[in-house]
């Protein structure tokens, strides 16, 4: 099995290309060894010192460390990567839980801004999506309040050094013109 990295614009985060799918349905965040407990593959990662977080996509693995040198850390990470993949287990232990369904509940929105959303959310799932997934992130809509529409960055896109800029240049740019009445772009 050859597994292919990638830099991230984020510097403590690398992308990993196992070379087949990582997770059906919606990408996942850890941010912690408790958060990944319900993943074999997440949870052998924070096995690793100096891992502080996992996000599953598609295909890809990115992997966010502390302040430790990739070079000490990256061997092992393809290593529990590859020992993962051969063993079989599932990426998610659990198949019953869906985030889609908890994040869908926490979404706030007025109900007249309704058609507005629903535009913001194909933008996103069209355009934004696929370019963040390429860096190893995602973006999640979360809520639309008086012009400003709050996203919940993951993955190599949480701590990113250029989040700020993807968010304000990026994404607030292309939302304020093709959706009337938004105004502004908020991280949450």
């Amino acid at each position: 099995m050859f597994i292919q990295t990638e830099a991230t614009p984020n510097p403590a985060t690398l992308k990993f290309l196992p070379g087949r799918d990582v997770l059906s349905g919606e990408p996942r965040d850890f941010r912690s060894p408790a958060d990944a407990a319900i993943s074999p593959l997440a949870t052998g990662l924070f096995g690793i010192s100096g891992v502080t977080g996992v996000f599953l996509g598609s295909d890809f693995i990115s992997v966010t460390k502390d302040e430790t040198n990739w070079a000490h850390i990256k061997p092992a990470i393809l290593g529990v990567i590859m020992d993962h993949f051969l063993s079989g287990k599932p990426v998610i232990a659990d198949a019953g839980m869906t985030p889609a369904a908890s994040e869908a509940s926490e979404e706030f929105f007025e109900e007249e801004d309704k058609e507005v959303v629903e535009v913001i959310k194909e933008l996103l799932a069209t355009r934004i999506r696929p370019a963040v997934a390429m860096d190893g992130g995602d973006i999640t809509f979360k809520g639309f309040r008086e012009g400003t529409v709050f996203l919940h960055m993951q993955g190599a896109c949480s701590g990113c050094p250029s989040s700020t800029a993807t968010l304000k240049s990026g994404i607030e740019n292309l939302l304020r013109h093709f959706v009337p009445g938004v105004e502004a772009v908020q991280q949450i």
